[in-house]
Order: C-alpha cells, then sequence, then structure tokens
C-alpha cells in the first residue's frame, strides 16, 4: 500500500450504529438516508441498476486451508453480469462448498462457485436456478476519474447503497501476496463493502467491492473502499468461466503475510503448511533483498517475486532477524494446490 492510506480493520464502523460485519447483509439495517443515492441525482435507471445486486451467503469446509483466516461462513454481496452469473469479490465464495444468492424479493437460489482469479481477485458464481434479473452492463474502469459521482450498491436496493464519490486511484499492495497497479478508491465507504457494485454515472459496473481503509484527511480518520476495477476481469472472465481459474502460469506463491513499515517489509505472519512456514520464516522478519536485488517496497518485494518466474521456481531471500541478517531459498508453489475445489450439487 502506498501513500496516505492504510489498512482498517473490517470490524471498524463505517457509519456511526451501522453494523459493518459481513453477516449484517443478512439482517435488518439501513445505510443513513443522507448516505443513500436518490433517483434523481442520475441520469440511469438507479432502481433497476441496484436491482442486480444481490446478497451472497457461502458455507466452506471447517478443514478448508483459508477456514482459519476467512472464516467457514461467508456473507457479502453480488453482480449480475449475464444470464444467471453473477460476478463477486473472490475470497467470498474461496474453497465454498455451497453458495447461496439472496434476492431483492425474498428468494433464495442455490448458486455454484464457479471460478476464482488470485491475481485480480475476481470471482464467479452460477445461479443454478432462475433468478430473472437484468444483468448489469460493464462499463470501463479506466475512464473514471477522481471527483466522479458513483453509487456503491449493495444487494437491498437504494436503502443498502452508498452516494459516493472517486476519491483516488492508486497502487494498492495487500499484506496476503497482491498487488494492483491502480485500484479505485471510494468515499464515503460502503459498510458492506465484499462484493459490493461501483456504478458509474452511466448505470454500468465499473468495479466490485474488495476492503475497507483508514486513511487521515486534513488530520482527521475517514473511512473508504477499496474497489478492484472491472476492466481487470475483460482479460480473464472467459478462462474464469470455461476453466475455474485463468489459463495461465501461476504465480510464485510464499505463503508469507507482510507490510510496509518505514520503507522495510516486515513478516506479520506465516500461512500454515506454505513455503515461508517450512523455511521456517517467522513474524518479525524483515526481508531486504530477492536474489540479491535489494528491496523497500511491498510492491517491489512482489514485483521481483513474481519476475522469478512460475509458481515451483526457487526465491533466494535475503533476511534479517534479530540482529543476524541470512540468506535462506523458499520454494515457492501454486496457492491454488492447497485450495479445496468447489463442487457442483
Amino acid at each position: 500500500m502506498r501513500g496516505d492510506l492504510a489498512p482498517e480493520p473490517p470490524e471498524a464502523p463505517a457509519f456511526e450504529g451501522v453494523p459493518i460485519e459481513q453477516e449484517s447483509l443478512l439482517t435488518e439495517w439501513r445505510v443513513p438516508p443522507a448516505y443513500q443515492p436518490r433517483p434523481g441525482d442520475y441520469s440511469f435507471d438507479l432502481d433497476r441498476a441496484l436491482s442486480a445486486v444481490v446478497g451472497l451467503h457461502s458455507i466452506i469446509p471447517a478443514d478448508a486451508f483459508t477456514a482459519e483466516t476467512l472464516g467457514t461462513e461467508r456473507a457479502g454481496n453480488g453482480v449480475v453480469i449475464d444470464d444467471g452469473l453473477v460476478l463477486t469479490i473472490g475470497y467470498l465464495i474461496t474453497e465454498a462448498e455451497a453458495v447461496w444468492l439472496h434476492l431483492g424479493d425474498g428468494r433464495v437460489v442455490e448458486g455454484h462457485a464457479l471460478g476464482f482469479d488470485s491475481v485480480t481477485g475476481f470471482g464467479l458464481v452460477q445461479a443454478l436456478g432462475r433468478i430473472d434479473l437484468d444483468p448489469l452492463p460493464l462499463g470501463s474502469s479506466a475512464a473514471a476519474k477522481i471527483g466522479d459521482r458513483v453509487v456503491v450498491g449493495g444487494a437491498g436496493g437504494r436503502t443498502r447503497s452508498v452516494a459516493s464519490q472517486i476519491a483516488a486511484r492508486q497502487e494498492f499492495a495487500g499484506y496476503w501476496e497482491y498487488l494492483l497497479d491502480e485500484a479505485i478508491f471510494t468515499y464515503p465507504a460502503h459498510p458492506t463493502w465484499a462484493g459490493a457494485g461501483l456504478i458509474s454515472a452511466g448505470g454500468e459496473l465499473i468495479g466490485v467491492g474488495s476492503l475497507q481503509l483508514e486513511r487521515e484527511r486534513e488530520g482527521k480518520a475517514e473511512h473508504v473502499n477499496m474497489i478492484v476495477p472491472i476492466d481487470l476481469l475483460k482479460p480473464v472472465i472467459d478462462d474464469l468461466r470455461k476453466f475455474g481459474r485463468v489459463n495461465r502460469p501461476a504465480r510464485p506463491w510464499l505463503g508469507m503475510f507482510s507490510t510496509e513499515i518505514d520503507n522495510r517489509v516486515v513478516v506479520i505472519g506465516i500461512s500454515g503448511n506454505g513455503p515461508a512456514a517450512r523455511a521456517e520464516l517467522k513474524a518479525g522478519d524483515v526481508i531486504l533483498a530477492v536474489k540479491g536485488e535489494k528491496i523497500t517496497s511491498q510492491s517491489a518485494f512482489y514485483r521481483k517475486l513474481w519476475a522469478l518466474g512460475p509458481a515451483g521456481v526457487d526465491v533466494p531471500l535475503t533476511v534479517h532477524h534479530e540482529g543476524v541478517t541470512f540468506d535462506v531459498v523458499l520454494a515457492s508453489t501454486d496457492r491454488a494446490r492447497l485450495l479445496k475445489a468447489p463442487r457442483l450439487h
């Protein structure tokens, strides 16, 4: 991450008195009226566009690789983009054995976790029953500008959506070996951001909600949403529909959670059964170099790591731990090999 943005814990409130836990999507709550979008402020049919946003609830096996970090029940939003095809943020459906789509008229339709791309973060769900909702057309995220008025749409229509603006467009580096060259950030933040649809002033889908972050502005902390731009979906959607993943060599994965502190990449956690765990790296280690090339940022760390080759390549790191600097070689892997494959019911 770069600039004045900092990670926001998932339980921090976006609006006073509004629950933001992902499970709250399936309970009764409303965005405060002052933050709700008003039909007269937009040139498109707001209610029709928001009807394409559905609730999503997934069940993950207790022994799944991501169960400990992401939980065994996950809830958020999804956006209908084709006949029965729902776009969401991938962590909601990773390793899901059951997915349910909650429609605005109260119906619940079973879905199948069709595909997930760890590079972009997108996930696809195929409805297994009729949902009879008009898809939201895909727009151009590249055309979106800072200051543009947008709607961050949640399942439930206007009362669960936020009239927002594009606050920033910048690089985003996630602690879980994830990097976007240019993410979209919106303010005010949506309280149930996961899988929420970013709708442009023209009524088109230009991104999908991923995170809530905190930034400092004029000496005060304010919450923003990090949105994955829709243009990243277009090159990969056909592969996701056909194969469930993108048909290209996987990036090398280390199973290391890290953050950037004072121009240093610091390990903050280690994923069980991953290469970093096998190499006995620990929280508090500082990554100084990749294959002898010094790094001072998280994004540089990822780019040098991925430039070494596909998953399976050896990754030479220079590490500093409690006054000692040493070299270690990690045998990278494909993260997908550790994940349970979704089942088609």
